[in-house]
């Protein structure tokens, strides 16, 4: 059964919600992850800050035809790589005397932020199918930072039994291959979206 139709005033105040939720937390798990040296929870706020300029983009493009879209999907696409490449640098500087992080807000931090991006994704899967690769491309990183979150919890109890920086390392590398696949989707989503600009405007598929 095909979705109604949602009017594009109403999905816009959706995605707008969702950037300022990820603007704040950003502020808040960035604040924390600076303080007590997670490089995990570190890539984690950066994420919510990539989650606010995606929101803000579907916001923008609303108005866009199909392949102004696309084009907007595979921008955000790279974008997505950003929290990786900052991961991954910190997981490069801190590998030769890997710190445990302060365990207790590490899990607070990270257990608000699995709440937030709960929330994020249960407001975005109403309007996942209304904005194209956009929308559906928000969804699916916040339905898959939840993950991340409750891992980063996972992670500070095995911090606080092993007392060990390694398992924030590594949880910092796997973050990094989160988001590469995250980019791989939302590159597939706009691809998607331009064969069906292609296909609208009568140009032959097979070129």
């Amino acid at each position: 059964m095909t979705s109604p139709v949602l009017a594009p005033a109403a999905l816009r105040r959706v995605v707008l919600v969702v950037a300022a939720l990820n603007l704040a937390y950003f502020a808040v798990e960035g604040s924390v992850a600076l303080a007590i040296g997670s490089v995990a929870l570190l890539a984690d706020s950066v994420d919510f800050l990539e989650d606010t300029a995606i929101n803000l983009l579907i916001a923008l493009a609303l108005g866009w035809t199909l392949a102004r879209r696309a084009l907007a999907g595979h921008v955000m696409a790279l974008v997505i790589l950003v929290p990786a490449v900052a991961a991954a640098w910190q997981v490069v500087t801190r590998v030769s005397d890997p710190v445990a992080p302060a365990v207790r807000p590490l899990v607070l931090t990270a257990g608000g932020a699995a709440l937030v991006n709960g929330a994020c994704a249960l407001l975005l899967a109403r309007v996942r199918h209304h904005g194209g690769s956009l929308s559906g491309a928000a969804y699916l990183s916040a339905r898959s930072d939840v993950a991340v979150n409750l891992a980063i919890i996972a992670m500070g109890v095995l911090t606080a039994v092993t007392r060990s920086g390694w398992p924030d390392l590594v949880l910092g590398a796997v973050i990094v291959l989160v988001n590469g696949g995250a980019a791989l989707e939302v590159w597939r989503l706009a691809g998607e979206e331009r064969l069906a600009a292609r296909a609208l405007a009568g140009e032959d598929l097979d070129d």
